[in-house]
């Protein structure tokens, strides 16, 4: 069957995964479209000839979607639809080998720093000097922004360090030129973001150098909100506590995994603390910060966890009261120290204690909650749906948290930042009406 060949080349990339990949579309697009290719994220307009699916390879469920979004990609190539489908990411990279026999179809297979090979592709050079010239995949108002590459941390469960590599922090003044750049095209909030925050600097400067990095963000302006995705609680560099309190940019909110609070089960993930340290680091913090946002990721059913450890994580949970918790069920994965243990918890089980730990944060989510009813909250609005617009707070990231469903009576534009007093409160979002925009006085 003829394909599209008739027409020039346009791309389009599919992300799959974590916000990490997300950023390395949109890097691919921006270099690609500096090369006159034309480019789009997540077309809808199916005018494309060219495919590139950008794989995760993080846990099980994971790598099926990649998997399955691969076959529905080679299986428009075949019917004509496509000229070509490229793959890249951390399934291609952890897997390339076996996916090329399985897949033969794909055209090509790229890993997650082969950037300059897949620009080959298409006869284009890697531009150096497009430094935060990324065509955005979300909205102009907000971006991530990452920090650093790979990871050192053994943990025994995860795979990244074999997807990403060792870490390689950013040089500083090329992350604050790119945040320079983005607040110029609009960008209103930017979240940090890496594998592990608070090791950055590690490398390159010799010591830990977040907070150093958030003081030269902080200064930026137009750079509304600074918010800080996944730190390492074990030695966490409580300096970062005291820029954030000093700097009015900065979201008192924190996103730390912790992924488990039984002294067991900590060890045999290969943690590198306790739940005791775990507990003095979050006095501190809050210590620090009173009224800091906590949010957390936990894991259930890695090799060995009892029904005592799962008591002990609801106990933790029930005694921190984090303002937001994720969960995931234990995927065993080749290559980490996890995968030399047998996974002794069934899926069921699994999924049936992840249930549990859930309702004991649901409960203390609606608690939290509640207590926000009749105060007043900064609102950035992010979206306008069905008559009504939906942000968020300060205390809030993109998609992982509440949302804030606002009514007002003036119209709104997502990227606006409103006064809302909070009316309603569920277990996971709020309700709010919009207060009146009250214009300074002109002296």
């Amino acid at each position: 069957m003829k394909a599209k060949s008739f027409k020039k080349d346009k791309v389009n990339i599919i992300t799959l995964g974590c916000s990490k990949n997300l950023v390395d579309s949109e890097v691919l697009s921006g270099q690609l479209r500096a090369n006159k290719i034309p480019v789009a994220h997540e077309n809808k307009k199916i005018d494309h000839n060219i495919v590139i699916v950008n794989t995760c390879g993080f846990i099980e469920k994971a790598k099926e979607e990649s998997i399955q979004t691969i076959l529905e990609q080679v299986e428009l190539k075949k019917q004509g639809d496509l000229d070509k489908v490229y793959v890249t990411g951390c399934l291609s990279e952890r897997y390339r080998k076996n996916l090329e026999t399985e897949i033969p179809e794909v055209d090509a297979w790229f890993g997650t720093m082969e950037l300059p090979f897949i620009l080959q592709k298409f006869n284009a050079d890697y531009k150096k000097e497009l430094l935060g010239e990324r065509l955005l995949a979300t909205p102009h108002h907000y971006a991530y922004l990452k920090i650093s590459e790979g990871c050192n941390r053994t943990c025994a469960f995860c795979a990244i360090p074999l997807m990403r590599g060792k870490h390689i922090s950013k040089p500083m003044e090329e992350i604050v030129r790119e945040a320079e750049i983005l607040v110029q095209r609009g960008v209103k909030e930017i979240m940090l973001i890496a594998q592990e925050l608070t090791y950055y600097g590690l490398d390159i400067y010799k010591k830990r150098m977040l907070a150093d990095l958030l003081e030269k963000l902080s200064d930026i302006p137009g750079l509304k909100w600074i918010r800080l995705h996944y730190a390492y609680p074990n030695k966490f560099p409580l300096e970062v506590l005291d820029v954030m309190r000093e700097r009015e940019n900065i979201c008192n909110y924190l996103d730390m995994p912790l992924q488990h609070a039984s002294d067991r089960m900590l060890q045999a993930m290969q943690r590198q603390t306790t739940q005791s340290e775990i507990e003095k680091l979050l006095h501190a913090i809050r210590e620090k910060n009173p009224g800091i946002c906590l949010r957390t990721t936990l894991i259930v059913g890695f090799p060995g966890e009892t029904k005592k450890d799962v008591s002990i994580l609801k106990k933790f949970l029930v005694e921190q009261r984090f303002d937001r918790v994720g969960i995931f069920t234990y995927s065993h994965e080749e290559g980490t120290s996890g995968y030399l243990l047998k996974d002794n918890v069934p899926a069921k089980e699994k999924e049936a204690r992840a249930q549990e730990i859930m309702e004991v944060q649901q409960e203390i989510s609606y608690e939290k909650n509640q207590e926000k009813i009749g105060k007043i909250f900064e609102v950035l609005i992010d979206q306008q749906e069905a008559g009504r617009y939906l942000g968020r707070t300060e205390f809030d990231s993109v998609e992982v948290d509440n949302e804030v469903v606002v009514k007002s009576k003036h119209s709104l534009n997502p990227g606006d930042f409103v006064q809302v007093k909070i009316t309603k409160a569920y277990d996971y979002d709020l309700e709010g009406v919009a207060l009146p925009i009250v214009n300074p006085v002109q002296l």
